[in-house]
């Protein structure tokens, strides 16, 4: 039986055509859903369904559609967008008592898709697959369209309240700073690539990546950790969506459960849940946290023998 805290599960779904310069004809199509996370407690007593229901966010990247979740853990909002047949508008979810969606908050975007444009306020940006884009806080009109419409472009985004402004940037794949870690003695050998941080596209409080697994390693994020001051997102992709799968680990640290997670699938992660994940094959992943400060490595470990 479903939980009660998938409070509007598409429940605001509008569709209507302005025009914007350098994409033509817009649609706005959302579908939007509230989430309020259980606490602790009840999360040990929670059923796989009601975990699933709660935390697993699986109806991503419909074509021609922008799904939207929002959900109290920090207000982060985790969106999508696959323009095939026209380029798509991002709305105004209710739940943000906004004017337009950017007007108190940042975005962060990264493309997992073909090649594509996001038009801010006219402003045309191309993004090649793993591209980010990160959009301040106050830009009224944000579309997004795909350049070759047999390999469209798939944008995931991920949204945090923002008090002030910064410069819209994007930064290339490309130009991102990798970082190498992990080896193949313990299956994770892997590397970061940190976009949205303080010491590379500045924001207010998104940090934003992307991590890529090496074939024959499996594992993230172990040892793991939690951070309680902050919110972490995870979203999947690169796996086969027939034959491999990840199995995400989720809960207090003396408390583990996990989640079953398929390709283009994220998981929610509050402050208190550790976020670890091994694959039955390599796989990438974006990592998206929002909170009280932004220092990459400001993280409470646990140490293997205190897993349960």
């Amino acid at each position: 039986m479903k939980t009660m805290e998938r409070i509007t599960k598409f429940a605001s779904g509008t569709k209507r055509e302005v025009s914007m310069d350098g994409l033509g004809a817009v649609l706005e199509n959302m579908a939007v859903e509230s989430r309020i996370a259980p606490d602790p407690v009840r999360f040990e007593r929670m059923t796989t369904e009601e975990i699933r229901n709660d935390f697993l966010v699986d109806k991503l990247f419909g074509p021609d559609m922008i799904p939207v979740i929002y959900s109290d853990v920090d207000r982060v909002v985790i969106a999508s967008a696959v323009p095939v047949k026209q380029a798509l508008l991002l709305g105004c979810p209710p739940q943000l008592a906004s004017k337009y969606f950017a007007q108190r908050r940042e975005l962060g975007i990264i493309n997992v898709g073909g090649v594509g444009k996001v038009s801010v306020d006219g402003r045309i940006y191309d993004m090649d697959t793993k591209d980010c884009l990160y959009i301040s806080r106050g830009h009224k009109e944000i579309a997004f369209a795909s350049v070759d419409v047999t390999e469209p472009a798939r944008f995931y985004m991920v949204s945090y309240p923002a008090h002030k402004e910064y410069a819209t940037t994007l930064m290339k794949q490309k130009d991102a700073t990798p970082v190498n870690l992990g080896d193949e003695n313990n299956s994770n050998k892997r590397t970061i690539y940190k976009y949205i941080y303080p010491d590379g596209t500045r924001s207010c409080q998104l940090v934003m990546g992307l991590t890529e697994l090496t074939p024959g390693s499996v594992w993230n994020t172990m040892p793991v950790h939690t951070h309680a001051r902050r919110t972490e997102v995870y979203m999947y992709f690169n796996i086969d969506k027939d034959k491999d799968c990840v199995f995400h680990y989720m809960g207090k640290p003396d408390s583990t459960k996990h989640v079953v997670v398929r390709n283009e699938q994220a998981v929610i992660s509050p402050s208190w849940s550790i976020h670890a994940g091994v694959g039955t094959r390599n796989y990438s992943f974006i990592w998206a946290m929002g909170g009280e400060n932004q220092d990459f490595d400001d993280m409470d470990g646990v140490a293997m023998r205190d897993l349960k």
